[in-house]
């Protein structure tokens, strides 16, 4: 899974009537500052503190000086905002105008949108009016819903067979409505054993089970097209084999948004 290119853009923006130039547009893996401050000190704190977050070779500095007003302790609240779950946004923006902040951009899920909030909601004092834009990258959003509906269970199959419990049927009814609210987006179904007999048998074994999942998913209206399927036996396990425990937690299927 590639990671995002990360592309904030932020935007000090004027305090307190005065009017800030039109922000542009960084270049991937910039880190573009823009916007009028009060004062040279003022400007050098925030392009330190940039520059040591995110690299001096990635901050573009176009910031200009102005007469504007300012609340009071504003710069000491800018820094504040500058931390390092900013790090955490992609395609993101941030303004600051006067008492006014607003953040948007994309996290990887709904705890760091959270967190990034309540963060950047305690470092300032009760006068300033926080809009939190950020929102989950979709993907991550449509995994979680997939995870929601799994809930940590294992579909569950008769001994050495490809015929899906009672039980595990039950499960994928709610995998496959869950399914049918991605639209259509693609998933991929993975098959795992634990590592008992031949590898070369759990491998096909494991492929034969997605597959199954595949079939009755689309019984159930999951176009067949929209799932892929993998077998990958005992090549990755998510506990020791040592123990029954282990191995039974081995014998699972995955899912997971395509990429």
């Amino acid at each position: 899974m590639k990671s995002p290119i990360f592309l904030l853009l932020f935007a000090v923006a004027t305090a307190c009537h005065a009017q800030a130039q039109a922000p542009q547009t960084p270049m991937p893996g910039q880190i573009l500052v823009t916007g009028t401050l009060a004062d040279e000190a003022g400007k050098a704190a925030v392009l330190a503190r940039l520059r040591e977050l995110y690299g001096a070779e990635r901050v573009v500095d176009q910031i200009a000086i102005g007469n504007v007003a300012v609340p009071a302790n504003w710069n000491g609240y800018v820094h504040k905002l500058i931390a390092p779950n900013l790090k955490l946004i992609s395609r993101g923006q941030i303004t600051v105008d006067g008492n006014n902040v607003s953040v948007r951009g994309e996290v990887a899920n709904e705890a760091q949108r959270q967190q990034i909030a309540s963060d950047i909601a305690t470092s300032l004092n009760p006068t300033y009016i926080f809009n939190n834009g950020l929102r989950v990258r979709a993907a991550e959003a449509e995994q979680g819903l997939l995870d929601a509906a799994l809930d940590k269970r294992i579909i569950e199959f008769d001994s050495g067979k490809v015929s899906i419990t009672p039980a595990g049927l039950a499960i994928l009814d709610e995998m496959a409505a869950a399914m049918l609210r991605l639209r259509g987006r693609k998933v991929e179904v993975i098959g795992h054993t634990d590592d008992t007999g031949l590898r070369a048998s759990n491998v096909a074994l494991s492929q034969a089970r997605a597959e199954a999942v595949r079939a009755y998913l689309a019984s159930k209206g999951v176009a067949a097209d929209s799932v892929l399927v993998s077998g990958q036996g005992p090549d990755r396990p998510v506990a020791s084999n040592a123990t029954a425990d282990g191995r039974a937690r081995n014998r699972r299927i995955e899912f997971r948004i395509a990429q």
